[in-house]
């Protein structure tokens, strides 16, 4: 590495608290996205005849089975969110998931609650792309595996950090 290239990069601390606010802002963005979908998941467990009857009258098939996908997605994926696990990929999967939601249950956009239903479950999802686009940030499990990941690889130089 050239002697501008060291210059250019910042020690490790400078950086660490530069980043801090962003990795709060991270952490706290992943906590209020995923606090939808924890509420929405142990709803659905309080209430789990009257959830099966409304996606039984939506038309889809195997309600009791959606069901338990959903609060699968719903509880799985927010917990996995809020810790940062895997969290570009739950964030996907949830983006997924809030988008065919909105065309399956908030599709009668001439009901103006069935409309800011949609447009909430297509708000939700940008928000979790942000997510997949930028990652769960330093505050997060997946952070903890890539720096034990760089540990592994590096020489014993980075170890003594």
């Amino acid at each position: 590495m050239s002697a501008s290239a060291h210059i250019a990069q910042p020690d490790t601390r400078q950086q660490s608290r530069s980043d801090t606010p962003q990795a709060v802002a991270a952490l706290a963005g992943r906590v209020l996205l995923s606090a939808i979908f924890l509420l929405s998941g142990v709803s659905k467990l309080a209430a789990p005849a009257m959830m099966i009857g409304y996606i039984g009258s939506v038309g889809l098939p195997f309600p009791q089975l959606a069901l338990a996908l959903a609060v699968i997605v719903e509880i799985g994926g927010g917990l996995a969110l809020v810790a940062g696990w895997r969290t570009r990929t739950v964030a996907a999967l949830l983006a997924l998931f809030s988008v065919v939601t909105a065309l399956a249950f908030h599709n009668a956009l001439g009901d103006q609650n069935q409309f800011i239903h949609f447009f909430k479950n297509l708000a939700m999802a940008g928000g979790l792309l942000q997510v997949v686009a930028f990652g769960a940030g330093r505050f997060s499990l997946d952070a903890r595996r890539r720096l034990s990941l760089i540990h592994i690889s590096e020489p014993t130089r980075l170890r003594r950090i």
